[in-house]
């Protein structure tokens, strides 16, 4: 494979030229992330309320650190345990695990 700004020989699968730099793979296709996961609370993924694991699950990130976190913010000011609520409320709740919701 040849790089369109240079010319040089870069190998076979690269993503960036090796001598100026540019792009030379095509950007990968992102979904926004509504679309890839849906924002629910799982029945089998939930403490109290499901939020937490709702919340992880979406920003694809682990679900002991958002509760952890989420305790922080109880006990620093309060504002986590108002906003748990909230969520807890219009978050709809999903009962199979496996399966993302229609």
């Amino acid at each position: 494979m040849y790089c369109a700004s240079c010319g040089k020989n870069i190998g076979d699968q690269p993503n960036f030229c090796q001598f100026c730099g540019v792009r030379v793979a095509p950007l990968p296709d992102f979904a926004p992330l509504s679309q890839k996961r849906p924002f629910v609370r799982y029945k089998t993924d939930k403490k109290i309320g499901g939020v937490c694991g709702g919340v992880a699950r979406y920003f694809d990130i682990d679900v002991t650190l958002v509760r952890v976190l989420w305790a922080l913010c109880v006990l620093l000011g309060g504002t986590g345990l108002i906003a748990y609520i909230v969520l807890w409320i219009i978050m709809p709740l999903y009962s199979d695990y496996s399966t993302s919701p229609a």
